[in-house]
């Protein structure tokens, strides 16, 4: 027998001998992501830190509150702050399609559990849960604003562009109130 019939042999069914020379290479874990946009950009947020994805609402404006609050909604009994994602990022309200789709002031709210109890992130739409691989993350770019760059947890790589991966532990109200 030769020598590459006995390693081979040694191996179990469905191993490859590559794969085992890349013993340190680490294996990439996958991740189930909760996709949303805002404006043109395809956001993630982990599902895991997820309660609930309430439809379609409407949040009651908060005078005198900081930029980034969204508004207040009625959810299961309590008032829930809501964090909108288009002031922490400097976009503009939205605009004509809302309105001609019906949706001007309303939104979708992504509800997540924070330090200070539950909150909500205002986006434009929620999209599909999509899987990502880490070995397809990509840490911020050095070249990011700081207003982003405290948003942002670096990025994964899909087919069809890039999708940005949002820290809900910096979205959380009490801690964006506490860096302002």
């Amino acid at each position: 027998m030769s020598t590459l019939s006995r390693s081979s042999a040694a191996l179990a069914p469905g191993q490859n001998s590559r794969r085992n020379s890349h013993k340190d290479a680490p294996l990439a874990v996958m991740h189930e992501m909760c996709s949303v946009r805002v404006g043109q950009t395809l956001f993630g947020l982990p599902i895991a830190h997820i309660l609930e994805i309430v439809g379609n609402t409407r949040p009651q404006a908060v005078p005198l509150a900081p930029e980034f609050v969204g508004g207040l909604v009625h959810y299961r009994g309590d008032v829930l702050t809501t964090v909108s994602l288009r002031q922490l990022l400097g976009l503009p309200p939205q605009g004509d399609a809302a309105r001609q789709r019906g949706r001007e002031g309303h939104h979708d709210i992504i509800v997540l559990e924070g330090s200070g109890g539950c909150f909500g992130v205002l986006v434009d739409s929620v999209g599909e849960v999509i899987t990502v691989s880490s070995a397809d993350h990509e840490p911020n770019p050095s070249t990011l604003d700081a207003r982003r760059s405290a948003l942002f947890a670096g990025a994964y790589k899909l087919p069809e562009g890039l999708l940005v991966m949002l820290d809900p532990e910096l979205l959380d109200p009490m801690r964006l109130a506490s860096a302002a």
